[in-house]
């Protein structure tokens, strides 16, 4: 049992069966015990890798993606450079390092990041040391002003609810505890927005008010230029079913098994982000398969460069961007979606 596990248990038996997206929030980001507060996840040695560390190339693209956008909006500045769950830095600092190449975007950057965990800005600190970026806990101390954010396997971690169709209608899924193990209960009538037309029982369908709420910040930003680019693994709201999951270790493991010490995280509805931002008066473009996103980026000409610059490497180069484009990888399940307003340009070609 972790020390998590008894404070849910604990819960549990005071309040009753919980909601899904609560088990979800203590279990990543509990102040004592949640796995976002202790661990280190990102890397070889931690429970997964994420794009930026498979390949510098990613980064480098998304600055570059970014330099575009900036000069699009009249190349203001100032204006935040914001990324949400910047991992190690990697990401942000590759893609500094490509943007020098727009005369002034990297002066007029003020790099904000969204992160929590002190362990991880201090990973953040040592590879963007160069660039004074500022911390803040959530998006929503952001000053408004001319904004491009970059939210890489972001919104994946943010809790989500779960619905059950039973007997007709649908209700609220919780966790509970049967005897010693924590286990699925089916909870109250509910009524989830924008499902699919038909449901058989024991259909899931899941929602998520903390992406929602993200988006909100969005459009509080959006009364200034503003552009975001979402990257992460999903489906575009199409079908049922429970993607709820986790990883330790690089491999899968039981949602239940160790609560705080394994990584929870759940397909993005993209549909569901693009309808939110409508909602706000915002545009949308994509969600665009992650492989051609990147190539229409240019990473096949980045990678020649590369392998030309460094040939002793060509093998491990060529194996981390076919690992982010090839269909049978990360290709096709991740995906871009791009978040803008009126003023802002077309950020996809």
């Amino acid at each position: 049992m972790t020390p998590l596990d008894a404070k849910i248990r604990a819960r549990i038996e005071a309040e009753g069966p919980i909601c899904v997206s609560d088990y979800m929030a203590m279990a990543l980001q509990d102040d004592e015990h949640g796995y976002y507060r202790r661990r280190e996840a990102i890397g070889r040695g931690g429970d997964f890798i994420t794009a930026p560390e498979i390949s510098q190339i990613f980064g480098e693209l998304i600055g570059l993606w970014a330099a575009h956008v900036w000069r699009g909006m009249g190349s203001p500045a100032p204006f935040n450079l914001i990324e949400l769950g910047p991992g190690r830095g990697v990401l942000m600092a590759d893609a500094l390092r490509a943007a020098r190449t727009a005369p002034g975007f990297v002066e007029a950057a003020r790099v904000t990041l969204v992160e929590r965990s002190s362990a991880m800005r201090a990973h953040q600190r040592q590879a963007l040391g160069g660039h004074d970026p500022e911390w803040l806990d959530d998006l929503a101390a952001a000053p408004v002003r001319p904004s491009i954010v970059i939210a890489n396997e972001f919104f994946d971690a943010l809790p989500i609810r779960q619905f059950v169709f039973e007997g007709g209608g649908w209700r609220r899924r919780r966790v509970g505890v049967d005897v010693a193990e924590f286990n699925f209960v089916t909870g109250e009538p509910a009524a989830p927005e924008n499902t699919p037309a038909a449901a058989c029982d024991g259909a899931v369908f899941e929602d998520s008010p903390a992406r929602e709420a993200v988006v909100g910040q969005f459009a509080r930003l959006a009364a200034q230029p503003f552009a975001a680019l979402v990257v992460d693994y999903g489906h575009n709201g199409d079908a049922f079913g429970d993607t709820l999951q986790a990883v330790a270790a690089h491999k899968f493991a039981g949602v239940f098994d160790t609560p705080g010490e394994a990584d929870l995280s759940a397909h993005v509805n993209f549909a569901a982000l693009a309808h939110t931002a409508a909602a706000r008066g915002l545009k949308t473009f994509g969600p665009m398969p992650m492989g051609l996103f990147l190539l229409k980026l240019g990473a096949g000409e980045r990678l020649r460069a590369l392998v030309r610059a460094a040939p002793g490497h060509a093998e491990s180069l060529t194996a981390g961007v076919r690992r982010l484009t090839s269909p049978q990888e990360m290709g096709e399940l991740f995906r871009a979606l791009a978040i803008v307003n009126g003023p802002t340009p077309p950020p996809f070609a």
